[in-house]
């Protein structure tokens, strides 16, 4: 059968962090482009749900993690091909940024390199600059710098803020404006985002692979509205039928409260609110815009330079949020 042939014959890729809400979006992709596909996770059976993305054996999970360069080595051999999802929001007890984004990505490349992968694409983060004053963007360009330097063709796409039916922005800020009496507004709630949609990303990801990007390339990737923290809060709220005050607080202030949430987190034995988890890395990352820069617009280092038109947040994410409203997600339907 033709099915049969494209597993036993298609290439094969192997995808870090392919568990997670972009893993599971990258590899329905790949799949669909005809690669067969190696998840390589820390909790393998945490997978096991993108199997049903592809043909049956299409899609497989192995265990591996970037910590430890023997189960990396196992988990690129025999691959044509390398995609790097991982990423931390924050660190925790046991992993730092440093040890995922710089040091992490060093020892999956090399191990890359030696097992032959000709193919790399490293998932990054618009704002990633070895100058930031925040770790997180330090880490991010460290690990590009990485990848450049053993693998120069390899493609580098930095997504804004991705959204999606299961993210972790919308839902957390909906979450928030449903048990918090206010939402706070960080710098006032000035900076500049481009939300993406996930199943964008993961599209470019697989025409990357396929060739369909300037090797060596740096793309930024970005939906198509550019709204304010602050326009974005009222369009949650918005969307959810929610009326709760939208309270301005200083960068000084959000810094301060973030070291002792930070602190507050560390004793509270992992039951510490996730909906309430804010560090002073992510206050710094506020002070800047993350939006597709100029230069990138004019070289075409883009999702339409991809060939890709970006799906809006504007119409797609109230889909999912509708679960927030005071009714539920029927409330616009009355009994007949």
């Amino acid at each position: 059968m033709a099915g049969e042939t494209l597993v036993k014959t298609g290439r094969l890729v192997t995808v870090f962090g392919g568990s997670g809400f972009l893993g599971r979006y990258v590899a329905k992709a790949l799949a669909e482009h005809g690669w067969r596909v190696r998840i390589a996770s820390r909790r393998p059976g945490s997978a096991y749900v993108t199997q049903p993305s592809g043909k049956v054996g299409q899609i497989v999970a192995v265990q591996a993690n970037l910590r430890f360069p023997a189960s990396v080595a196992s988990a690129v051999r025999d691959a044509e091909a390398v995609v790097n999802l991982v990423g931390l929001l924050a660190p925790t007890a046991k992993q730092g940024f440093a040890e995922l984004h710089d040091k992490g990505v060093a020892t999956l490349c090399e191990a890359a390199k030696a097992a032959g992968v000709n193919r790399f694409v490293q998932v990054s983060a618009i704002g990633a600059d070895a100058s930031s004053a925040a770790e997180y963007a330090r880490t991010k360009a460290a690990g590009e710098a990485n990848v450049l330097r053993l693998f120069p063709e390899a493609v580098i796409l930095r997504p804004s803020v991705v959204f999606g039916p299961e993210d972790k922005f919308f839902n957390r800020f909906a979450a928030m404006a449903r048990l918090m009496p206010a939402l706070p507004l960080i710098g006032g709630g000035t900076s500049l985002l481009q939300p993406v949609f996930v199943g964008d990303v993961a599209e470019a990801v697989a025409r990357a692979l396929d060739g369909e990007a300037k090797p060596g390339t740096v793309y930024e990737l970005g939906g198509p509205e550019r709204r304010s923290f602050a326009e974005i809060m009222r369009f949650v709220l918005d969307a959810t039928g929610r009326r709760k005050p939208l309270v301005a607080l200083p960068f000084p202030a959000a810094s301060a409260m973030a070291r002792v949430t930070e602190g507050v987190k560390r004793l509270s034995l992992g039951l510490f609110p996730a909906m309430l988890d804010m560090t002073r890395d992510q206050v710094e990352l506020l002070k800047s815009d993350n939006v597709v820069s100029a230069a990138a617009l004019r070289e075409e280092r883009t999702l339409q330079g991809l060939g890709i038109k970006p799906q809006s947040f504007e119409s797609f994410v109230p889909r999912y949020l509708g679960r927030f409203r005071k009714t539920g997600q029927y409330a616009d339907y009355t009994a007949r």
